[in-house]
């Protein structure tokens, strides 16, 4: 778990600058280590992590339990998190695909995620990995004065092959 406090400042960055979590107070290592042995099964439920020639790390892709009912098992939520100084260089390609990699051969059927919105940058890559959007949360989330939409977004795990 040398990792954790890393995650957990580059998630903290994006809870007091952004709209892009509604998480609105900073969480500790501490606080972060239930959300980091939940994906660290080994399974369907995983991390994956991108660090610099310095071994600072850069940014995050995990999977996680999309809703707590058993039904749901076989759908992932996605979610991946970037140093601001490292966005925009093709990290949040380089993560997905490796946690698709790494999740290759587990039960998984669908891939869901939310956006809040405005959220182009997140839209595109989402786009980018054969996610198509289902519908738009408004108003759902409060944060810095005012209400934001989520734009939810899903794929099939295997994106379906033409039929020959």
């Amino acid at each position: 778990m040398p990792d954790l406090p890393a995650l957990t400042d580059i998630h903290n960055y994006y809870v007091l600058n952004t709209h892009i979590t509604f998480d609105v107070q900073p969480f500790s290592s501490e606080q972060r280590l239930s959300w980091f042995k939940d994906r660290s099964d080994g399974g369907r439920y995983r991390i994956v992590v991108a660090e610099g020639c310095d071994a600072v790390l850069l940014g995050y892709a995990a999977t996680g339990r999309f809703r707590a009912k058993d039904a749901y098992d076989t759908t992932v939520e996605i979610s991946v998190a970037c140093r601001p100084e490292a966005a925009g260089r093709g990290l949040g390609t380089a993560l997905y695909t490796a946690l698709f990699e790494l999740i290759a051969g587990q039960d998984v059927h669908r891939i869901v995620v939310g956006i809040a919105q405005p959220n182009p940058a997140s839209n595109a890559l989402h786009r980018k990995f054969g996610f198509t959007a289902i519908g738009t949360f408004s108003e759902v989330g409060r944060k810095f004065g005012r209400y934001w939409d989520v734009m939810w977004m899903e794929r099939p795990y295997r994106l379906a092959v033409p039929m020959r």
